[in-house]
């Protein structure tokens, strides 16, 4: 996989940085990697799923329900091995192709119970590359179905990890943030008007859902890729409206809480925090696919400490002849950024998202070099030691 660029480096810049603290100098540039950064054990475990799959069927048809991962470099050489990927488009997905005998794979956000009844009944093969994370996630929200407790899913509606989770669920609804969180938590305590309600959660809310019925019992998920701090906060929220709706006596009967915070997540939002304290940095670079949620939320924890950061999504970004960057922000925004390197000393911290391969950082950082210093040719390959990636007990 360290060939094709989709694996984790293991003599490239990064494996080099990895050995000489995370720390690299070249010429007037000082770069400091992120204590945790870029692929997960989950990512690479599907990413290495897909790979064997194909090795596993060199004769058979393969088709991913998603993108594997998000990450346009990735899923650009899963089309390359003649892995096809279905797109969502304004229709859906059309599976009318798959039939007896090809191979399905599910992508590290799994997918939804409908979609995996439907490849059952098709008699196809399945590959299972879900994270076992998100897995977690289904199995709180599987516990509030049985037991009769709406799931109140901290997440993107459109996501498609939230989206398969929420299919795991009875009833649900979906909050995006700590105002559409306090928006439930007021209708608990106070009620109010139901038609606007769930004309503001349309897109959010499960079939038939009666906010009057369905807040009376509830119990916490998240989308695994959430600022960690937001999902604690929300929990927090529901208690306390839960305690002064019904009482601290009755609390365990009206709110389930379970931690399906993800470790990956939550140690690179610890990184992220770490390093942008760091007083001698002059700016961040922030490496990952832009719809990768993880990743944009470690451009908004930069952009809230003030500090400069560019979030790209691969070298193709950077325009070394010119100095600029085509850069996107942490609330959507796509911005061209002239001059962006400035002239003299330079110090660098660089983080990357949980899809997001070495080989990606070490082409930015690449270009990065070659603004700063035209006659760069490039960074020695040296053999390094391997990453040490967990078993699924992790």
């Amino acid at each position: 996989m360290e060939d094709h660029g989709v694996g984790y480096s293991l003599s490239g810049l990064v494996a080099q940085m990895r050995e000489n603290d995370d720390t690299w100098q070249q010429g007037e540039v000082t770069v400091k990697l992120a204590k945790a950064y870029g692929y997960c054990w989950g990512v690479e475990r599907a990413v290495r799923m897909a790979y064997e799959a194909r090795n596993a069927n060199p004769d058979k048809k393969l088709y991913i329900t998603n993108e594997i991962i998000h990450n346009p470099e990735v899923n650009q050489r899963l089309r390359e091995l003649d892995i096809e990927i279905f797109e969502d488009d304004a229709d859906g997905k059309d599976y009318g192709r798959i039939s007896d005998g090809d191979v399905v794979i599910f992508p590290a956000f799994g997918a939804t119970v409908q979609e995996m009844q439907l490849f059952k009944d098709k008699n196809v093969k399945m590959v299972d590359t879900t994270c076992p994370w998100v897995a977690k996630v289904w199995n709180s929200v599987d516990q509030h179905a049985r037991k009769n407790y709406t799931s109140v899913i901290h997440g993107k509606y459109s996501h498609e990890e939230t989206i398969a989770t929420a299919s795991f669920a009875d009833t649900y609804v979906i909050v995006r943030d700590l105002a559409e969180a306090q928006m439930v938590c007021e209708y608990i305590t106070q009620g109010g008007d139901k038609e606007a309600f769930l004309q503001h959660f349309k897109k959010a809310v499960s079939k038939g859902f009666d906010p009057d019925r369905d807040l009376q019992r509830v119990g916490l998920a998240n989308q695994t890729t959430m600022l960690k701090g937001e999902t604690q906060e929300i929990g927090k929220m529901l208690e306390r409206t839960i305690m002064a709706k019904y009482g601290p006596s009755e609390l365990n009967n009206h709110f389930m809480l379970m931690d399906t915070i993800c470790d990956a997540t939550q140690e690179r939002q610890d990184a992220m925090y770490e390093i942008i304290d760091d007083s001698s940095i002059n700016m961040m670079l922030v490496v990952g696919g832009f719809n990768s949620s993880n990743t944009s939320h470690l451009q908004e924890i930069a952009e809230h400490k003030g500090l400069p950061s560019f979030w790209v999504d691969s070298a193709a970004r950077i325009d070394v002849e010119h100095n600029k960057v085509l850069h996107k922000t942490g609330w959507g925004e796509l911005k061209e950024t002239s001059n962006w390197l400035p002239e003299g000393p330079l110090t660098i911290a660089v983080t990357s998202g949980a899809s997001t391969p070495d080989r990606a950082v070490e082409e930015v950082l690449d270009r990065v070099f070659r603004i700063k210093d035209p006659s760069f040719s490039g960074i020695a390959p040296r053999a390094c030691k391997a990453v040490e990636v967990p078993d699924e007990d992790h």
